[in-house]
């Protein structure tokens, strides 16, 4: 889905995006893409929010495809400071100049000088590129303040030191994509009250069984039909909340893509398949499962929803 372009070309950090051969896009999903692009081509920043498996990620690199501009992709972390997102003084430039007018005596002189390098958001400032801030609330409040005045004013504030300019005005075709995740709670901070107000939020949740199924057999190379056994397995195991970690559309994924490559047929008489959905699915209760009698009350529930779409 993704190539970067030539270093000739731009910066190294850059993306050419063009839309997957192999992303879905049922009559859900292109209502979403639709939803983000009218927002988008106003000038609005777009927020994806969703629980993990959702598809926040891919759908806003695919809006970020539509928008037929360079992409700067960020991830969210602790660690990421206001620097990163701007630019800073990495290392230094030096000069040396020797006179050698009158050929006895030989002057020089030497300096150095701190080298301004810009990060990502001021490249996509700069040239009007599209941002992806993927989980973005995964960094520090005060690390995003920099984006308050890009997205309200259209100016980016630059440190003063050693860089000539102190402010750039943000191209008119600049854009940005934000994802994040609301139910996550380790390493994720709230996000302030005056960077979401600049936002316009569209929440995700898991989607239809019609989008879940071709998902799952575009993934996975699987047909159609067996691909609906394993995408009612997964859901039905969702709905039936007995789990600690939500089984979301990655486990049916992995189970359909292990079983297509393997050759397992999706159904209870297959002692294989049974053992991948188990693998994969029961992973999602081992968290605070020490109880051995309440894993095996969850194993034979499970074992049931699997006979119950794959008995045949």
């Amino acid at each position: 889905m993704t190539t970067a372009l030539p270093r000739s070309a731009e910066p190294r950090t850059v993306l050419a995006i063009r839309p997957s051969a192999t992303f879905v896009e049922t009559s859900a999903v292109q209502a979403l893409a639709e939803r983000a692009m009218a927002y988008l081509q106003a000038g609005y920043p777009m927020h994806f929010r969703g629980p993990a498996g959702t598809g926040k990620t891919t759908l806003a690199m695919h809006v970020a495809a539509r928008l037929e501009r360079p992409v700067m992709l960020m991830v969210g972390d602790e660690e990421l400071s206001t620097s990163d997102l701007v630019g800073g003084q990495n290392g230094y430039r030096y000069r040396r100049v020797e006179d050698r007018f009158i050929h006895s005596v030989l002057k020089y002189e030497e300096d150095a000088v701190q080298r301004w390098v810009d990060n990502r958001l001021t490249v996509a400032c700069r040239q009007g590129f599209t941002l992806v801030y993927d989980e973005f609330t995964r960094s520090r409040p005060e690390a995003n303040n920099v984006l308050l005045t890009v997205l309200e004013e259209g100016v980016l504030v630059l440190p003063r030191g050693g860089q000539q300019e102190s402010y750039i005005k943000v191209h008119p075709e600049f854009r940005v994509i934000f994802t994040s995740n609301p139910q996550e709670y380790a390493g994720v901070h709230a996000a302030q009250d005056a960077l979401s107000d600049r936002l316009v939020t569209i929440d995700l949740d898991y989607y239809d069984r019609a989008t879940e199924i071709e998902i799952v057999a575009t993934q996975s190379g699987m047909a159609v039909e067996q691909a609906a056994n394993v995408a009612d397995i997964v859901r039905d195991f969702r709905d039936a909340q007995c789990y600690d970690q939500t089984p979301t559309l990655r486990a049916s994924i992995m189970i359909a893509r292990v079983s297509a490559q393997q050759g397992y047929t999706p159904a209870r008489h297959d002692t294989r398949f049974v053992q991948v959905c188990l693998d994969v699915l029961e992973s999602k209760t081992a968290a605070s499962s020490a109880n051995r009698e309440r894993r095996a009350q969850q194993r034979e529930l499970l074992l049931s929803i699997i006979t119950s779409h794959s008995g045949r």
